[in-house]
C-alpha cells in the first residue's frame, strides 16, 4: 500500500422491466446506501493498495497487468464515472458531481495527485457527469451529462466555455442518456446512450457529430447494438483509429455483482440510421477484482500493445470501492475490424 500526496425477448419483458427499474434507481448517483458523510477535507492525498491479480486471461490478446484499490480522505474523492489520458501520462478521473482527480498511474515512477472541480462558475449546473473526452492538440475537454443530455466544453485549465443540448439527444432517457463520449483524432465525436426511450429495444440511440457539437455540428443518428445484457459506460479511441467500448452488466443482489466487457468497433462502419456493432475482446468477471467499472482510458505501449485503464464508480456506497484496473491488449489481424452494419 502506498500513499500519494501532491497537487428481450417478449417472454422476458416483465422481468427485464423490473430489473431495469431497480438498476436505474440503484445506479443513479446518490441512491445507493451511503457511507456516513465525512467532514470537508481538502488534503491532496491518494492511498493506493495493490490487489492480487488472478492468473486468468479475460480475452484474446488481453492480459491483466495490475489492479489497485484507491482511497482518499479528500472531499472530492468519490463516484468516478469517466477517465481520460492526459499528455503527461497522468489520468483524469471525473465524478458524477463534476469533480475531478488527476493522478499518476500507480506504476509510474513519479507519484502525484490533485483534486478539484470542473469550473464552478458554469451555471446553471448540470448534474450527473458521465463521460469526458479531450483534444490532445488544444487540451480542450468535453463532458456529457446523463440527466440533462447536455454536452459542455472546457479549456485545458477546466474553465467552462459553452454547452449544448443537441436536438437528436433531447429525448434520451433521463437516467440512461449520454453515458459514453469520445472525440476522434479526425475531429468527429461519437456519443452512446445507456438506454433507449423504448424499454425493450435491443439496440440503443447513438449519434455521430462531424465536428464539435458545442460549436454547432449537426448530429447523425444511428443505433448501437451492445452484447445482450450489457450497456455502454465509456468509449475511447485506439492508436489504429478504432474505438474500444466499455460495457457493464449488473447481477442484482445485496450487494450487487458487476461484470464488464470490452468491444472493439470501427467508426468507418457507422452509417446514418443503421445499426453499429463491435467485436468482443475481453470479458471481465470474478475472480478478477470487480466493481462498477465506468471509466476507460487508452494509451499506446512501446511494444505495440495498448494499455487500457479502467476505473470504477463507488456510487458513494459503503459496500463499493474505487478500483483501478490495468489491462494490456495486443491487437491482432483476426480481431481487427468489426461486423459490417447492414446497409
Amino acid at each position: 500500500m502506498s500513499t500519494i500526496t501532491g497537487a428481450a425477448r417478449p417472454s422476458w419483458r416483465i422481468g427485464r422491466l423490473l430489473l431495469l427499474l431497480i438498476v436505474a434507481l440503484a445506479l443513479g448517483p446518490g441512491t445507493w446506501w451511503r457511507s456516513v458523510a465525512p467532514e470537508l477535507d481538502n488534503r491532496q492525498i491518494l492511498t493506493v493498495a495493490r490487489l492480487r491479480v488472478p492468473s486468468v486471461e479475460p480475452g484474446n490478446g488481453v492480459e491483466i497487468a495490475g489492479a489497485w484499490h484507491l482511497t482518499s480522505p479528500n472531499q472530492h474523492f468519490t463516484s468516478y464515472s469517466a477517465l481520460s489520458l492526459m499528455d503527461d501520462g497522468t489520468l483524469l478521473a471525473a465524478s458524477d458531481r463534476w469533480r475531478r482527480m488527476r493522478f499518476a498511474p500507480p506504476d509510474a515512477r513519479r507519484r502525484s495527485v490533485t483534486f478539484g472541480y470542473f469550473d464552478q462558475a458554469a451555471v446553471p449546473r448540470h448534474w450527473d457527469l458521465e463521460a469526458v473526452t479531450r483534444d490532445r492538440a488544444t487540451g480542450r475537454l468535453w463532458a456529457a451529462y446523463e440527466g440533462s443530455n447536455y454536452i459542455e466544453r472546457y479549456d485545458a485549465d477546466f474553465h467552462f466555455s459553452d454547452r449544448v443540448q443537441p436536438e437528436a439527444m433531447r429525448r434520451w432517457p433521463l437516467n440512461r442518456g449520454p453515458e459514453a463520449l469520445v472525440r476522434l483524432t479526425d475531429g468527429r465525436f461519437i456519443v452512446l446512450a445507456e438506454g433507449s426511450p423504448r424499454w425493450f429495444d435491443d439496440d440503443l440511440p447513438a449519434v455521430l457529430f462531424p465536428g464539435d457539437p458545442v460549436a454547432g455540428a449537426k448530429a447523425v443518428p444511428f443505433r448501437f447494438v451492445p452484447p445482450e445484457g450489457y450497456r455502454p459506460v465509456d468509449i475511447a479511441e485506439t492508436p489504429d483509429g478504432r474505438v474500444l467500448i466499455l460495457l457493464r452488466s449488473v447481477q442484482w443482489g445485496l450487494p450487487p455483482r458487476f461484470e464488464s466487457k470490452l468491444v472493439a468497433a470501427d467508426p468507418a462502419d457507422i452509417h446514418p440510421g443503421k445499426q453499429w456493432r463491435g467485436r468482443e475482446i475481453a470479458h471481465l468477471a470474478a475472480p478478477v477484482p470487480m466493481d462498477n467499472y465506468e471509466g476507460l482510458a487508452v494509451a499506446p505501449a512501446e511494444d505495440g500493445r495498448v494499455v487500457l485503464w479502467l476505473i470504477s464508480d463507488d456510487n458513494k456506497s459503503s459496500f463499493q470501492r474505487t478500483l483501478l484496473l490495468k489491462l494490456l491488449w495486443r491487437p491482432n489481424e483476426k480481431a481487427r475490424g468489426s461486423p459490417r452494419a447492414p446497409r
